[in-house]
């Protein structure tokens, strides 16, 4: 090997091993008069059938120790643990849903005054917001008084203006006003139906408004939601009523003790992560909608299986993991996995506690037992073992013997 091959095989590390050994192998096929495999580069439809083949199955491999010293490969037991692990998550802080009101109109009409006209404004139940006129709304004040004069004790015809006016929105009280002056009011006041703050303002003095306008949105935060957003991997670990510690502000000192209210039973697609929600109380303001915070939780505690993080093979469809079956094989066994921890991932299924795994060098063994399942020799198969040279064979004469 020239100095610069070591120079490039130093540099890619565990690439360039599997690169030499594989070329290896191309060399010794080729050098024994064997199909090396190689094939023309695929065109068009080709390369998009080829692409949509099936992947190779994984078949055992068995090494020597020479060559598993050669790649460090390693073995580590499957063990049982406890689990309980500091899982930290985002969390954001928003208004509850249940607390937020939207003020409408239910008559046509117009803005005529804005009793609070700055967003952010805070306000009590029962604050004026906005005076309307509306046309609609006087005609059934007149109507209802005349219907009242002309009958005089309360009568079902009465009763049913009286209801229409509480349609229309306007209140006993403001009812029982405008028959003790006899005079239909020309403006109606539409009022804070909670306290909170106003979020939101769409209309201005002199704005036409029907049922349909939004005229303003009033928050309650005097209680506040906190959503977390949970990895997949830890989603199982979670469920409704496991408690949580919320930390907000600079270095998370102290923290907020809470308990998991709802989970969102849809995933999120794009982060790939599971919603979960707390309710805090929040009567000093100090959560505002729109901070970050953390969530933490403690996963745990239970008792499990676990293997080394390196020993699984991830290929986003599957996991496996080599087994040592007889000191010298490695098997590939599908596993389905857990949590992931710091160092090691929970198996669920495909082991069991006297099964021992490789944990390093794994990256090679799979590409072994790939190439091996494909049709290859396989790298580890014979690398060891120089070719034999082609034997001699005599010059032969016209008499069919050798001649000096």
């Amino acid at each position: 090997m020239t100095e610069n091959a070591r120079r490039w095989l130093f540099f890619l590390g565990g690439a360039g091993l599997a690169l030499l050994l594989a070329g290896t192998v191309v060399a010794l096929k080729i050098e024994r008069g064997q199909d090396a495999g190689v094939t023309a580069p695929l065109s068009g439809g080709e390369a998009a059938s080829s692409s949509d083949a099936s992947r190779p199955a994984r078949t055992p491999v068995t090494l020597a120790s020479n060559q598993a010293a050669a790649i460090n490969l390693q073995v580590a037991p499957v063990t049982r643990q406890h689990l309980s692990e500091e899982l930290r998550v985002i969390a954001t802080v928003v208004p509850d849903e249940s607390r937020i009101s939207h003020i409408h109109t239910r008559v046509s009409g117009w803005v005529e005054k804005l009793h609070v006209s700055n967003t952010g404004e805070s306000v009590r139940a029962g604050q004026p917001i906005v005076d309307i006129f509306s046309q609609e709304l006087l005609a059934s004040q007149a109507e209802y008084l005349s219907v009242r004069t002309l009958t005089g004790p309360p009568t079902a015809a009465v009763e049913s203006g009286r209801a229409r006016l509480r349609y229309f929105g306007m209140s006993d009280h403001a009812i029982d006003a405008i028959e003790k002056s006899g005079k239909p009011r020309r403006l109606v006041t539409l009022a804070a139906p909670r306290s909170g703050i106003l979020a939101h303002r769409g209309i201005v003095a002199g704005t036409a408004v029907d049922p349909s306008t939004e005229i303003a949105t009033i928050l309650d935060l005097s209680r506040v939601w906190v959503w977390a957003e949970v990895p997949e991997s830890a989603a199982a670990a979670i469920g409704t009523g496991v408690p949580a510690r919320l930390e907000f502000g600079r270095g998370g000192a102290g923290g907020i003790a809470a308990k998991v209210e709802f989970i969102d039973p849809i995933l999120t697609e794009t982060t790939r992560k599971l919603k979960v929600r707390f309710s805090l109380p929040n009567a000093r303001g100090a959560l505002r909608p729109g901070s970050y915070g953390t969530a933490v939780f403690q996963t745990g505690p239970r008792v499990a299986l676990t293997v080394p993080r390196d020993a699984v093979v991830d290929t986003g469809d599957a996991q496996y993991v080599y087994v040592l079956t007889d000191g010298t094989s490695y098997a590939p066994r599908a596993v389905r996995t857990g949590t992931r921890l710091k160092d090691r991932i929970e198996i669920l299924d495909g082991l069991s506690e006297q099964d021992r795994v490789a944990m390093s060098g794994v990256f090679l063994l799979d590409s072994e037992s790939r190439l091996r399942a494909s049709g290859g020799q396989g790298a580890a198969h014979g690398a060891h073992a120089p070719p034999s040279a082609p034997p001699s064979r005599p010059a032969q004469g016209h008499g069919g013997t050798a001649h000096d």
